[in-house]
């Protein structure tokens, strides 16, 4: 397992100017209804709009970005798993390999899996165990100062997820986000640096399951806000993307990300597949 390599590309980079899709900020708090809560797309009920940015290709960025400073990164890191398609496969193989990576990453103590999801901009989406997923194209962090130390709890249990907390234990939700084929000429994920994006362009938003209410932060647009993809990224490549840090109280903590439209992308270009495990990441 390489964990730490060339993630450079080859040739020249490839910025772009594309449109992300960002909340408008309303009066009331917002609220979707998710996917799993609906069987098919998730039902918004709040306004969006679509703003034309710059996004960087984050090759042969210097320093390169890095989870505590921007809360993402990009690293070399293949797999063994052939079908990322197979359950079987993710829950006895890849999830074993995702959490030796960010034990080494982090010099973390323990390494929970608590979600895997496939996301495909084919028409119907990727197949998932509670159903099919397209890209996630409105800018978006999936969790808050709230919903991040509640979803601990509701993972490891109340009593667990208290006692690490007042500890002082380090606990990290991290999400490793990979292509499922390569490489990714269409709907990549853009990533903006979180010590760019302004608190109050973070709006918590309910987001609704069957039997439970989650909050996430959409995203508002802001001119400061600074934005990047890897281009032409590849099946033995990951993004790191952290969504809470028990050990961070700013909103450095927090790393917007969402889909977007390549320009220029060729009709014939193939579908983006992609695999992304949500984790929690502890450090004692």
């Amino acid at each position: 397992m390489q964990v730490q390599g060339d993630v450079s590309g080859a040739g020249d980079t490839r910025d772009v100017d594309a449109g992300l899709t960002f909340i408008v900020p309303q009066d009331e708090k917002p609220v979707f209804h998710s996917a799993a809560y609906t069987g098919a797309e998730p039902k918004v009920f709040f306004e969006v709009e679509k703003r034309q940015v710059r996004i960087a290709d984050i090759r042969h960025r210097e320093p390169p970005t890095t989870i505590e400073r921007e809360g993402f990164e990009l690293l070399s890191f293949d797999t063994a798993v052939e079908d990322l398609y197979d359950d079987e496969a993710i829950e006895k193989a890849y999830g074993p390999e995702v959490e030796a990576l960010l034990k080494e990453r982090f010099g973390a103590s323990r390494v929970v899996i608590f979600d895997v999801t496939r996301r495909a901009d084919t028409g119907d989406g990727a197949a998932n165990p509670d159903g099919r997923r397209g890209p996630a194209t409105r800018v978006h962090v999936d969790y808050t100062f709230k919903s991040g130390p509640q979803r601990l709890r509701d993972t490891l249990g109340d009593a667990e997820a208290e006692r690490l907390l007042a500890s002082g234990a380090r606990v990290l939700q991290v999400n490793v986000w990979r292509p499922i084929k390569g490489p990714v000429r269409r709907s990549p994920l853009a990533l903006a640096d979180a010590s760019s994006v302004a608190e109050e362009e973070l709006v918590a938003t309910d987001q609704v399951f069957p039997g439970r209410v989650g909050e996430i932060f959409q995203v508002a647009y802001g001119a400061g806000q600074r934005w990047y993809y890897a281009s032409d990224m590849r099946r033995d490549e990951v993004f790191l993307i952290k969504g809470w840090d028990s050990a961070d109280k700013t909103t450095r903590q927090f790393a917007p990300h969402g889909a977007f439209e390549l320009p220029n992308t060729p009709a014939d270009a193939p579908a983006r597949e992609s695999i992304e495990v949500r984790t929690f990441v502890i450090v004692e």
